[in-house]
């Protein structure tokens, strides 16, 4: 089976009616977890991007409260799962603003707990990465804000 191209879908799609689409995208959502995250996102809470953002934090927040920081392989195989859900959240909003707010708010819980601290390699090595993938971020929003951004990194770094 070949698979159609961006264009022809989207050229497809507009010729069927209303209905037709609003059933397509209900199957969509039926078969995988990601595509019913996507709509939800869409439908729900593209409008009130800051409201999705803070709602981010607050889910990263119950998850950061649940890490076992007593065991650091357990604390890092939790910190992988909390960086999986961000970056769908992240992959799903596509604005840079609010995935720089979601991983500035990331590294500063690792700072503040203080896993940061700890000679465990693994757990330094995602916060650097995720220190590493804010600069870049950084450098791609808007002059005005690239600079309050940057400071905001600069604090977090060891």
């Amino acid at each position: 089976m070949k698979i159609a191209s961006i264009i022809e879908l989207k050229q497809e799609l507009a010729t069927l009616p209303p209905k037709t689409i609003t059933e397509l995208c209900l199957r969509l959502a039926r078969h995988k977890k990601g595509n019913k995250e996507l709509l939800t996102y869409i439908l729900f809470e593209s409008h009130d991007e800051q409201g999705f953002v803070e709602s981010v934090k607050k889910e990263m927040d119950e998850q950061f409260a649940a890490l076992p920081l007593s065991n650091w392989y357990f604390a890092k195989k939790g910190l992988r799962r909390i960086l999986r859900l961000l970056s769908r959240h992240c992959k799903h909003s596509g604005i840079r603003e609010s995935e720089l707010e979601i991983l500035i708010h990331f590294c500063h819980h690792c700072k503040t707990s203080g896993m940061t601290k700890s000679k465990h390699k693994a757990i330094l090595n995602i916060y650097e990465r995720q220190l590493e993938k804010l600069k870049g971020l950084a450098k791609k929003v808007h002059e005005d804000l690239q600079f309050d951004y940057l400071k905001q990194i600069e604090a977090l770094a060891l």
